[in-house]
């Protein structure tokens, strides 16, 4: 075999420089393919439970506020996993009853109160969830009625 002295050739330096960049490209285009990486950041849906009450014998009222970065649709109330036959809200003024076909938009930083009917029993733990458009689930939200 004959070695050319005279012949151009990659200088090792840079062909490391190009095999190290071409792995840093394809291993950032394999995690964004599985969803690693989120470039969503400022679009979370975050929701807080403010307050809660027993109203009476069979009705109750607990208030959500929206602590996210942009607006959010709730779209289902429930109570221990089901939904509740009546479920009131009121954002200022009158109750209003709530079902799946008026769902509530709750802007950055606005509060909303639920009045939910339903007969409970003292001493027994009951599951308050919230759920919104994008199907994202907040709660459950634990009381023992008094």
């Amino acid at each position: 075999m004959k070695i050319l002295k005279n012949s151009k050739a990659l200088s090792p330096v840079v062909a490391s420089i190009i095999l190290i960049a071409v792995t840093v490209a394809v291993s950032i285009a394999v995690a964004a393919w599985m969803g690693a990486l989120s470039f969503n950041f400022t679009n979370t849906e975050q929701l807080n439970y403010t307050n809660f009450t027993w109203a009476t014998a069979n009705y109750f009222n607990f208030t959500v506020k929206n602590t996210g970065a942009s607006a959010l649709t709730i779209t289902d109330v429930r109570l221990d996993g089901a939904t509740p036959t009546t479920v009131y809200y009121k954002a200022t003024g009158a109750w209003i009853e709530f079902t799946a076909l008026t769902p509530q938009s709750l802007a950055k930083g606005d509060s909303l109160q639920f009045g939910v009917s339903s007969t409970y029993v003292s001493g027994i733990q009951y599951e308050f969830t919230v759920i919104t458009a994008k199907g994202n689930i907040f709660g459950p939200y634990i009381k023992s009625a008094p």
